[in-house]
Protein backbone atom coordinates (compact mmCIF):
# COMPACT_ATOMS: atom_id res chain seq x y z
CA UNK A 1 0.00 0.00 0.00
CA UNK A 2 1.85 3.54 -1.06
CA UNK A 3 2.12 5.97 1.92
CA UNK A 4 1.90 9.57 2.04
CA UNK A 5 2.96 11.71 4.60
CA UNK A 6 2.12 15.52 3.81
CA UNK A 7 2.62 18.63 6.05
CA UNK A 8 -0.38 20.57 5.37
CA UNK A 9 -1.30 24.29 5.45
CA UNK A 10 2.59 24.69 5.29
CA UNK A 11 4.83 26.71 2.60
CA UNK A 12 7.86 24.45 3.34
CA UNK A 13 8.89 21.22 5.03
CA UNK A 14 8.75 20.89 9.12
CA UNK A 15 5.80 23.85 9.06
CA UNK A 16 2.08 22.73 9.15
CA UNK A 17 0.78 19.45 10.28
CA UNK A 18 1.96 16.19 8.70
CA UNK A 19 -1.19 13.86 7.77
CA UNK A 20 -0.45 10.56 6.88
CA UNK A 21 -2.26 9.72 3.48
CA UNK A 22 -3.48 6.27 1.70
CA UNK A 23 -5.51 6.00 -1.15
CA UNK A 24 -6.74 2.92 -1.99
CA UNK A 25 -8.84 0.72 -4.36
CA UNK A 26 -11.41 -0.98 -1.56
CA UNK A 27 -11.79 -0.25 1.93
CA UNK A 28 -9.10 -2.66 4.35
CA UNK A 29 -10.69 -3.46 8.30
CA UNK A 30 -11.50 -0.60 10.11
CA UNK A 31 -9.20 -2.46 12.73
CA UNK A 32 -6.42 -2.29 10.20
CA UNK A 33 -6.73 1.38 9.27
CA UNK A 34 -6.61 1.70 13.16
CA UNK A 35 -3.66 -0.11 13.33
CA UNK A 36 -1.79 1.43 10.67
CA UNK A 37 -2.78 5.06 12.54
CA UNK A 38 -1.64 4.11 15.60
CA UNK A 39 1.42 3.00 14.46
CA UNK A 40 1.86 6.02 12.37
CA UNK A 41 1.43 7.84 15.32
CA UNK A 42 0.30 11.42 13.70
CA UNK A 43 -2.90 13.57 14.62
CA UNK A 44 -4.68 12.07 11.66
CA UNK A 45 -4.47 9.01 9.42
CA UNK A 46 -6.51 9.12 6.18
CA UNK A 47 -7.95 6.81 3.94
CA UNK A 48 -9.81 7.46 0.30
CA UNK A 49 -11.58 5.32 -1.78
CA UNK A 50 -12.55 6.24 -5.08
CA UNK A 51 -16.17 5.79 -5.74
CA UNK A 52 -17.36 7.16 -9.03
CA UNK A 53 -16.79 10.80 -9.55
CA UNK A 54 -16.11 11.28 -6.16
CA UNK A 55 -14.12 9.82 -3.06
CA UNK A 56 -14.92 8.26 -0.14
CA UNK A 57 -12.90 9.68 2.69
CA UNK A 58 -11.80 8.85 6.13
CA UNK A 59 -9.71 9.74 9.24
CA UNK A 60 -8.23 7.71 11.84
CA UNK A 61 -6.26 9.59 15.15
CA UNK A 62 -3.75 7.24 17.07
CA UNK A 63 -7.07 6.52 19.36
CA UNK A 64 -10.06 6.18 17.32
CA UNK A 65 -11.95 7.80 14.13
CA UNK A 66 -13.08 10.95 13.75
CA UNK A 67 -16.00 12.81 11.80
CA UNK A 68 -14.01 15.80 10.41
CA UNK A 69 -10.50 16.79 9.60
CA UNK A 70 -9.07 19.29 7.80
CA UNK A 71 -5.36 19.30 7.28
CA UNK A 72 -5.45 15.91 6.35
CA UNK A 73 -8.51 16.59 3.95
CA UNK A 74 -6.06 19.11 2.31
CA UNK A 75 -3.29 16.72 2.15
CA UNK A 76 -5.68 13.96 0.79
CA UNK A 77 -6.61 16.43 -2.19
CA UNK A 78 -2.70 16.96 -2.34
CA UNK A 79 -1.87 13.74 -2.84
CA UNK A 80 -4.60 13.15 -5.61
CA UNK A 81 -3.85 16.06 -7.19
CA UNK A 82 0.07 15.44 -7.92
CA UNK A 83 -0.01 11.34 -8.04
CA UNK A 84 -3.50 10.17 -9.26
CA UNK A 85 -5.46 12.54 -11.21
CA UNK A 86 -3.32 16.18 -11.86
CA UNK A 87 -5.72 17.24 -14.89
CA UNK A 88 -8.34 17.54 -12.14
CA UNK A 89 -8.78 20.63 -10.08
CA UNK A 90 -11.99 19.95 -7.59
CA UNK A 91 -12.30 16.94 -5.71
CA UNK A 92 -15.25 16.20 -3.92
CA UNK A 93 -14.98 13.55 -0.69
CA UNK A 94 -18.37 11.72 1.27
CA UNK A 95 -17.28 11.80 5.04
CA UNK A 96 -18.81 11.22 7.89
CA UNK A 97 -18.47 15.00 8.30
CA UNK A 98 -20.96 15.24 5.34
CA UNK A 99 -19.89 16.72 1.88
CA UNK A 100 -16.53 18.49 0.96
CA UNK A 101 -15.62 20.07 -2.03
CA UNK A 102 -11.81 20.80 -2.65
CA UNK A 103 -10.78 23.46 -5.26
CA UNK A 104 -7.31 23.37 -6.32
CA UNK A 105 -6.40 27.70 -6.98
CA UNK A 106 -2.71 27.27 -8.24
CA UNK A 107 -0.58 26.40 -5.42
CA UNK A 108 -3.44 26.84 -2.78
CA UNK A 109 -6.04 24.43 -1.61
CA UNK A 110 -9.60 25.71 -0.93
CA UNK A 111 -11.42 23.60 1.57
CA UNK A 112 -15.56 23.78 1.31
CA UNK A 113 -16.48 23.22 5.26
CA UNK A 114 -19.29 23.48 7.62
CA UNK A 115 -19.42 26.63 9.49
CA UNK A 116 -19.95 25.76 13.73
CA UNK A 117 -20.79 28.89 15.52
CA UNK A 118 -19.94 27.46 19.10
CA UNK A 119 -22.43 28.09 21.95
CA UNK A 120 -21.50 30.08 25.31
CA UNK A 121 -20.62 27.82 28.16
CA UNK A 122 -19.44 27.69 31.69
CA UNK A 123 -16.21 27.69 32.66
CA UNK A 124 -15.19 26.08 35.23
CA UNK A 125 -11.86 25.93 38.06
CA UNK A 126 -11.25 22.54 36.16
CA UNK A 127 -10.61 23.79 32.92
CA UNK A 128 -8.93 27.18 34.18
CA UNK A 129 -6.58 24.76 35.92
CA UNK A 130 -6.16 22.24 32.94
CA UNK A 131 -5.16 25.82 31.03
CA UNK A 132 -3.23 27.50 33.22
CA UNK A 133 -4.55 30.45 32.62
CA UNK A 134 -7.71 32.49 33.09
CA UNK A 135 -10.22 33.10 29.66
CA UNK A 136 -12.37 35.94 29.09
CA UNK A 137 -15.06 33.89 27.16
CA UNK A 138 -16.05 30.12 26.69
CA UNK A 139 -17.57 28.33 24.20
CA UNK A 140 -18.77 24.71 23.24
CA UNK A 141 -19.48 22.93 19.79
CA UNK A 142 -17.40 20.03 18.91
CA UNK A 143 -14.90 21.29 21.54
CA UNK A 144 -14.23 23.54 24.25
CA UNK A 145 -13.07 26.74 22.59
CA UNK A 146 -11.37 29.26 25.06
CA UNK A 147 -11.16 33.25 24.07
CA UNK A 148 -7.77 34.41 25.83
CA UNK A 149 -6.62 38.24 26.42
CA UNK A 150 -3.66 38.45 23.57
CA UNK A 151 -1.53 36.39 21.35
CA UNK A 152 1.16 36.08 23.57
CA UNK A 153 -0.82 34.29 26.21
CA UNK A 154 -2.03 31.97 23.39
CA UNK A 155 1.73 31.52 22.14
CA UNK A 156 2.72 30.89 25.72
CA UNK A 157 0.36 29.05 27.06
CA UNK A 158 1.43 25.66 28.80
CA UNK A 159 -1.78 23.36 29.68
CA UNK A 160 -1.98 20.16 31.70
CA UNK A 161 -2.31 17.67 29.13
CA UNK A 162 -3.27 14.85 31.59
CA UNK A 163 -5.99 17.88 33.10
CA UNK A 164 -7.54 18.51 29.69
CA UNK A 165 -7.85 14.96 29.29
CA UNK A 166 -10.09 14.50 32.26
CA UNK A 167 -12.31 17.28 31.43
CA UNK A 168 -15.83 15.85 30.68
CA UNK A 169 -17.27 17.94 28.08
CA UNK A 170 -15.64 18.54 24.49
CA UNK A 171 -13.48 16.15 22.18
CA UNK A 172 -10.97 18.91 22.56
CA UNK A 173 -9.21 22.07 23.64
CA UNK A 174 -8.86 25.18 21.29
CA UNK A 175 -7.41 28.75 22.46
CA UNK A 176 -7.85 32.09 20.36
CA UNK A 177 -7.17 35.20 20.45
CA UNK A 178 -7.27 38.43 18.46
CA UNK A 179 -3.84 38.72 16.42
CA UNK A 180 -1.19 40.86 15.93
CA UNK A 181 -0.24 40.48 12.49
CA UNK A 182 -3.02 38.04 11.59
CA UNK A 183 -7.10 38.57 12.45
CA UNK A 184 -6.66 36.17 14.64
CA UNK A 185 -4.69 33.65 16.14
CA UNK A 186 -5.08 29.64 17.99
CA UNK A 187 -3.97 26.67 19.59
CA UNK A 188 -5.47 23.22 19.34
CA UNK A 189 -5.00 20.11 22.19
CA UNK A 190 -6.60 16.88 22.09
CA UNK A 191 -5.20 14.49 24.50
CA UNK A 192 -8.82 12.39 24.69
CA UNK A 193 -6.89 11.50 20.97
CA UNK A 194 -3.56 11.22 22.07
CA UNK A 195 -2.65 14.10 20.17
CA UNK A 196 -1.67 16.16 22.94
CA UNK A 197 -1.01 19.69 20.32
CA UNK A 198 -2.12 19.46 16.73
CA UNK A 199 0.29 21.52 14.94
CA UNK A 200 -2.66 22.99 12.68
CA UNK A 201 -6.32 22.46 12.89
CA UNK A 202 -8.56 22.64 10.01
CA UNK A 203 -11.32 21.31 11.63
CA UNK A 204 -11.12 23.73 14.35
CA UNK A 205 -11.93 26.83 12.04
CA UNK A 206 -15.15 25.62 11.64
CA UNK A 207 -15.85 27.04 14.88
CA UNK A 208 -13.13 29.91 14.77
CA UNK A 209 -14.25 31.73 11.58
CA UNK A 210 -17.51 32.41 11.98
CA UNK A 211 -16.63 33.43 15.63
CA UNK A 212 -14.25 36.06 14.44
CA UNK A 213 -15.79 36.95 11.27
CA UNK A 214 -18.33 38.27 13.56
CA UNK A 215 -16.29 39.71 15.95
CA UNK A 216 -14.14 41.54 13.93
CA UNK A 217 -16.98 42.48 11.29
CA UNK A 218 -15.37 40.72 8.07
CA UNK A 219 -15.55 37.89 6.30
CA UNK A 220 -12.06 36.95 4.64
CA UNK A 221 -9.69 36.47 7.20
CA UNK A 222 -5.80 35.76 7.99
CA UNK A 223 -5.34 32.90 10.81
CA UNK A 224 -2.44 31.62 12.54
CA UNK A 225 -2.14 28.93 14.61
CA UNK A 226 0.58 29.85 17.13
CA UNK A 227 2.02 25.85 17.42
CA UNK A 228 5.93 25.21 17.35
CA UNK A 229 5.69 23.88 13.85
CA UNK A 230 3.39 26.61 13.32
CA UNK A 231 0.67 27.43 10.00
CA UNK A 232 -1.46 29.70 7.82
CA UNK A 233 -5.15 29.24 6.74
CA UNK A 234 -6.30 32.15 4.85
CA UNK A 235 -10.17 32.06 5.66
CA UNK A 236 -13.55 33.00 4.22
CA UNK A 237 -17.30 32.80 5.88
CA UNK A 238 -20.00 31.96 3.06
CA UNK A 239 -23.16 31.83 4.85
CA UNK A 240 -23.27 28.51 7.01
CA UNK A 241 -20.16 26.99 4.98
CA UNK A 242 -16.71 28.43 5.45
CA UNK A 243 -13.85 28.32 3.26
CA UNK A 244 -10.13 27.26 4.56
CA UNK A 245 -7.31 27.30 2.11
CA UNK A 246 -3.62 26.25 2.57
CA UNK A 247 -0.88 25.22 1.00
CA UNK A 248 1.11 21.75 1.24
CA UNK A 249 4.26 20.13 1.26
CA UNK A 250 5.28 16.11 0.47
CA UNK A 251 7.43 14.83 3.07
CA UNK A 252 7.72 11.29 2.01
CA UNK A 253 6.58 8.58 0.02
CA UNK A 254 6.94 4.90 1.40
CA UNK A 255 5.02 1.29 0.93
CA UNK A 256 3.22 -0.15 3.70
CA UNK A 257 3.64 -3.96 3.72
CA UNK A 258 0.20 -4.85 4.89
CA UNK A 259 -1.02 -8.23 4.60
Amino acid sequence: MKYYVVDAFAEKLFEGNPAGVCIVKEWISEDTMQKIATENNLSETAFAVKEGDHYRLRWFTPAEEIELCGHATLATAYVIANYYEPAVEQFIFHTLGGELTVIKKGELYEMDFPSRMPEPFTLTLDMVEALGVTPIETYLSRDLMFVLDSEDQVRNLTPDYSKLKNLPDGLGALVTAKGTTSDFVSRSFFPKLNVNEDPVCGSAHCNFIPFWAGRLGKEELLASQLSKRGGTLHCRLEGDRVKISGTAVLYSIAELLID
